[in-house]
């Protein structure tokens, strides 16, 4: 079998897609081209984490609700989310592997 080496439109293109749709961080790590190529693992990962922080921060912010400090809190998950959308997208774009802000140090995908 050989290695292909994805386009790099082909990986700007899955890598933003991946930001705008975080449930599908798992396309890198399931199309050949893209398996073994670390810049498209690194940016699922990112995307992962950023799934994980948008369904646990809604999940945290209805459950407080009851104690009106979810009311406050649904929003800011949500404005932070789309910050963190916009910033993932802009490092793909650029070819950058750098970090979300507050989320992007953990590792789930090596």
């Amino acid at each position: 079998m050989t290695h292909q080496h994805p386009d790099q439109q082909t990986r700007m293109l899955i890598g933003i897609l991946g930001y705008i749709v975080p449930i599908l961080f798992f396309l890198p790590l399931v199309i050949d081209s893209l398996k073994s190529d670390s810049f498209a693992r690194y940016h699922a990962n990112q995307q992962l984490l950023l799934l994980l922080f948008w369904v646990a921060g809604n999940v945290i912010a209805q459950i407080l609700v009851v104690f009106v400090i979810g009311i406050f809190l649904i929003p800011l998950v949500s404005l932070a989310g789309l910050i963190f959308i916009i910033l993932g997208i802009v490092n793909v774009a650029q070819g950058k592997t750098k970090p979300l802000p507050v989320i992007g140090e953990y590792t789930l995908i090596k």
